[in-house]
């Protein structure tokens, strides 16, 4: 390491670790500490942790004498995907813990749901806890369009919705956790509201009502479901691109490359 720049672009918090040593034999201590671990932080990329992943205590502060390229490509913390990844592959690797929406899917297909209501089941929360959970349905219904059934899509867009209103005629109640989530005074935005009232009239109500049936009591702690439980229903509901999720030219492959690579600066 070059002695002088390293002197020169230090920062002033090691400035004054060092300049506190009592002697001048602490003093070469400290500052041979110091480029020692400069030097090890050399061999490595800055990782440059987006907003939308969850940080304990906020978004680190930008060192302005870090010098490193950023890290780009694969994220160290995360498991490396395969190059043409499967839908089983995200579940796998990178919608962990997927447990809610595998006992989801269980949950309908044990009520001898038909393979639709099970599929939407297992798709609908995939991009909650991940890359936000602000109008979930929405975003899921998006990435996942141009691989499944239109009514699929639709049924878990409008999930967003159903969620918050209750339905006698399928036994739906308000969900008790939204009153100590949300508070007992909180009342749905008002597209929700309109949404609410648009799906019921739809010809696809069924299929996205039965996503909330199926998702209020599906948090059993102990439940072991499997996503290999459900090949055969995502071989036959699921439309796998050849080249790959995030691959594919399609209108969503970048929402599925952001979670391949969900820090990458591009």
């Amino acid at each position: 390491m070059d002695r002088r720049k390293f002197l020169n672009s230090m920062s002033a918090a090691t400035a004054a670790t060092i300049a506190g040593a009592a002697t001048l034999s602490e003093k070469a201590d400290a500052l041979e500490d110091a480029m020692s671990d400069a030097v090890e932080l050399e061999g490595k990329r800055r990782s440059t942790p987006r907003m939308m992943c969850h940080l304990e205590n906020g978004r680190p502060p930008r060192d302005p004498n870090d010098e490193r390229p950023f890290l780009m490509h694969d994220e160290p913390n995360l498991p490396k995907m395969p190059a043409k990844p499967t839908l089983v592959d995200f579940y796998k690797l990178r919608f962990s813990p997927a447990s809610h929406v595998l006992q989801s899917a269980k949950l309908a297909r044990d009520a001898g749901e038909d393979e639709k209501v099970v599929m939407a089941c297992l798709l609908h929360d995939i991009w909650v806890g991940k890359l936000g959970s602000t109008d979930h349905g929405y975003w899921c219904a998006q990435m996942i369009a141009p691989y499944v059934s239109e009514e699929i899509a639709w049924a878990i867009e409008k999930h967003q919705a159903l969620r918050f209103f209750a339905d006698k005629n399928y036994g739906y109640e308000y969900p008790e956790a939204y009153i100590s989530y949300f508070g007992k005074d909180y009342r749905p935005e008002p597209y929700l509201v309109h949404a609410n009232e648009q799906a019921k009239k739809h010809k696809w109500y069924d299929t996205s009502r039965k996503i909330t049936v199926n998702d209020l009591y599906s948090f059993e702690k102990g439940v072991q479901v499997e996503i290999d439980d459900f090949t055969d229903i995502i071989g036959r509901n699921f439309k796998q691109p050849k080249d790959g999720l995030g691959f594919d030219e399609s209108k969503t492959a970048h929402m599925w490359r952001t979670f391949i690579w969900p820090n990458n600066y591009l």
